[in-house]
């Protein structure tokens, strides 16, 4: 397998934050436009309406465990140790990923957005037992 391989989901993560950034300036431009929220509301987030704000934080949520996604991919890259299971694990992180943000954006059930978190979690763990394996030479 390439070891470039494994940047192809660290694209598609990549893609998820500009996408949420989107929605985020589309949620804030519009609360400022229809009056319920004043530009000058954003510097402290309590004051942002919900909306925007769930918005904001699952933008905050791409750049806590993924950063482990990102960091875990690229130390399979610097020692070779890229292979299907770090491909497919990989793409099963940054598909939890985006269920979780479409949970969030949309209807924000806790529930769901707890499984699609979770269930990423696990996945982040189990990417790095395999980094574990192949630094090990077990792998």
């Amino acid at each position: 397998m390439a070891q470039t391989a494994i940047f192809w989901p660290m694209l598609a993560h990549v893609l998820l934050v500009f996408i949420v950034y989107v929605v985020l300036g589309k949620r804030r431009y519009g609360a400022v436009r229809s009056g319920a929220a004043k530009a000058g509301e954003y510097r402290l987030r309590a004051t942002e309406p919900e909306y925007s704000m769930t918005a904001a934080n699952n933008l905050m949520n791409q750049f806590e465990a993924p950063v482990l996604f990102h960091v875990c991919c690229l130390a399979l890259h610097a020692v070779g140790g890229v292979s299907a299971v770090a491909v497919v694990l990989a793409w099963l992180f940054v598909l939890s990923r985006y269920v979780h943000a479409w949970v969030h954006l949309s209807t924000n059930k806790l529930k769901h957005r707890n499984y699609s978190f979770r269930a990423g979690l696990a996945v982040l763990a189990l990417m790095w037992v395999w980094f574990g394996l192949v630094l090990a030479g077990l792998a």
